[in-house]
């Protein structure tokens, strides 16, 4: 009797390798993210790196539907992260608004606001709703909030004239005066 079975063949070593290293290329991907989320929103004390934002039309900074964060050096920047979704955020936007009104005028503070997870059409009814003229846009694929590692919405980051954090808000404020105790000593 003779065996008529062909021998079994493994697959091939290069298949085996390029298996492995997806395997541990996917597990420091998930080490890395979870390291991430582990340490928290970005630390006062930080230099934040620069980003650029696409603004909403109608809520444009000094004309520019596009602005980076280096462009704004030498100002205090007020950035808060929101959505239309968000009912803390509700309990704010009357607040940062009456804020970006007392300060718009020196050109010493600008206020971006960062739409969160959200569609177009409703956060135009939230800014419209609340009355906000400051500048808006959308943080596309999230990679702002990914940036600061926001927990939820809202959250606030006050940076100084040098692009350094100096304070971080998470949740919504209370009233105006405290947005002004973070950005008064901040303007000295």
């Amino acid at each position: 009797m003779t065996d008529t079975t062909s021998p079994r063949r493994g697959v091939p070593l290069w298949v085996q390798i390029i298996i492995w290293l997806f395997l541990v290329g996917l597990l420091a991907t998930v080490a890395l993210g979870l390291s991430r989320r582990q340490q928290g929103t970005v630390q006062p004390g930080q230099v934040i790196d620069d980003f650029n934002l696409t603004l909403y039309s109608g809520y444009e900074l000094e004309g520019k539907n596009k602005i980076n964060l280096s462009d704004l050096r030498g100002k205090v920047v007020v950035i808060n992260f929101w959505a239309s979704w968000c009912k803390p955020c509700e309990q704010e936007a009357a607040e940062l608004q009456k804020t970006w009104e007392e300060y718009e005028p020196t050109g010493k503070v600008v206020f971006l606001g960062l739409d969160y997870v959200d569609t177009e059409t409703d956060a135009r009814v939230y800014l419209k709703k609340f009355g906000i003229t400051f500048p808006n846009g959308p943080d596309l694929a999230t990679r702002i909030s990914q940036y600061f590692r926001i927990k939820g919405v809202p959250e606030t980051y006050f940076i100084d004239r040098e692009g350094i954090l100096q304070y971080v808000q998470v949740g919504p404020f209370v009233n105006a005066d405290q947005i002004r105790a973070q950005i008064d000593p901040l303007l000295k």
